[in-house]
């Protein structure tokens, strides 16, 4: 799966300050909303439903917030490395420094499963991780990110 078609260039963050697991959600959709177009709120209400499901903390310091949203028609993502570690209770109790925001239509799940491995199988790959926290801008951390 190309990931370059759904986490654009200009959809890459470093530096989001979030005190809490509840207020990066809250940044994290601002910038989606702002980034794709979409009611902020409506973003906010869905990533806490999925979040209040289970955490979206996936280990190794990332973080995959997700919600289906009204009227996508395809995935859209962020990729956003905080300032300082936040608490998202990830599974390895490991405090969350990336955060892959990814939002897809109601009929999209299966499509978000494919996104999702994608971009675990990226991180998997030796150095990349490392790689990234060592990005000094968006562009760089992007470039890193796809290889």
């Amino acid at each position: 799966m190309d990931l370059s078609t759904i986490i654009l260039p200009e959809h890459v963050f470093i530096g989001v300050a979030a005190p809490t697991k509840w207020r990066a959600l809250q940044m994290l959709s601002s910038k989606a909303a702002s980034c794709f177009s979409l009611d902020g709120g409506a973003v906010l209400r869905a990533l806490e439903t999925r979040e209040k499901l289970g955490t979206t903390g996936i280990g190794n310091g990332v973080a995959v917030p997700h919600a289906a949203i009204a009227g996508m028609t395809r995935p859209r993502g962020l990729l956003v490395r905080f300032s300082h570690p936040v608490d998202f209770e990830a599974i390895d109790d490991i405090p969350t420094e990336w955060a892959f925001v990814l939002l897809f239509g109601e009929g999209g799940r299966s499509e978000y499963l494919n996104v999702l491995a994608a971009i675990a199988r990226r991180l998997r790959t030796e150095g990349v991780l490392a790689a990234m926290k060592q990005a000094k801008s968006a562009a760089e951390l992007y470039s890193i990110f796809q290889g």
